[in-house]
């Protein structure tokens, strides 16, 4: 099952603390960039604004590490879902406010007992399926959602990410951490195994044994030592991320989206494809391309001399 909070919220004075200055912040964001919040007290646990082409999605719990309910997973996931359907989003950053990243799943924040949703059956009422259920259509709807998403998508790792929260991280198309962040697969510490696509993304991003090593002590892993292992792209001080995340999501929002949504599946796609199945989703990836306006555009652009005006289409 997933983890805690407990499992790495310490301070959570700090983190309040933390929480207030990024609220400010991010209002003062939303003051400029999109309309006043709406009055679903879930709108103000993940923060959503559009701006220069650019989603970004906010967990905002950092009282509890932003360890995600079920609720926010929800919402995470259908924000996501919007974006890959919105043409005026061209790509998207994922990040949290606060001293916490994503601590792992709230399992307090799950649906009250006997409600519609997956999983909501009590401990002691559980009957074979009901953990596997849960896991499918919680965890790894989560990461599935990221890795699927047809735009390019951020993740401005702002601290501890731990459990799901980490493998959130993992799941996005480039990662930027600060310096205080850290990572830890926090499974083990609970006699747990990891969830949300965990065993499957670590493997393919650093190999086999560095992901059992990882895995199997549980350690606490650096923002430093996770841009060596080849688990974050870059790492930037603590009060640079948000700009950095900014100016790195907006070159992908001027780039040509199609193209970059076509070439994130078949990277994704090659880490389990033969060479054969490989070459021959390039190609298919090639024809579909050809027929966007930013393909011939790109094309025109090199033939005259000058340089191209994306539209994301």
């Amino acid at each position: 099952m997933p983890s805690s909070p407990e499992d790495t919220a310490e301070h959570t004075e700090h983190d309040q603390r933390a929480g207030n200055t990024e609220r400010s912040q991010h209002a003062k964001h939303a003051e400029r960039t999109g309309p006043a919040p709406s009055a679903d007290p879930l709108d103000s646990l993940v923060l959503h604004t559009t701006d220069n082409g650019v989603s970004w999605i906010t967990l905002n719990r950092p009282e509890a590490m932003n360890a995600v309910t079920w609720d926010q997973r929800e919402r995470v996931i259908a924000l996501l879902a919007g974006a890959s359907a919105d043409p005026a989003v061209r790509a998207v950053v994922l990040t949290a406010t606060g001293r916490g990243f994503c601590a792992g799943a709230d399992l307090r924040g799950t649906p009250a007992k006997g409600s519609s949703a997956p999983g909501t059956r009590a401990p002691g009422d559980r009957v074979p399926g009901d953990v596997a259920r849960t896991i499918r259509l919680g965890a790894q709807r989560l990461i599935a959602a990221v890795l699927d998403c047809e735009k390019p998508v951020i993740a401005a790792v702002n601290g501890t990410a731990a459990g799901i929260g980490a493998h959130l991280a993992f799941a996005c198309d480039l990662v930027l951490a600060a310096e205080s962040a850290k990572f830890i697969e926090v499974f083990v510490r609970r006699g747990l195994v990891p969830d949300g696509g965990g065993a499957y993304l670590l493997p393919r991003l650093i190999g086999p044994q560095r992901a059992k090593e990882l895995m199997f002590f549980g350690d606490s892993l650096r923002a430093a030592d996770a841009e060596r292992l080849g688990l974050v792209n870059r790492v930037v001080p603590d009060g640079e991320l948000a700009a950095t995340a900014r100016a790195w999501a907006e070159r992908l929002a001027e780039s040509p989206t199609r193209s970059i949504a076509l070439t994130k599946q078949l990277v994704n796609a090659s880490l389990e494809s033969d060479r054969a199945t490989a070459f021959a989703a390039e190609a298919m990836a090639q024809e579909i391309n050809m027929t966007t306006h930013d393909a011939n555009e790109g094309v025109a652009g090199f033939v005259e001399r000058r340089a191209p005006k994306f539209r994301g289409r």
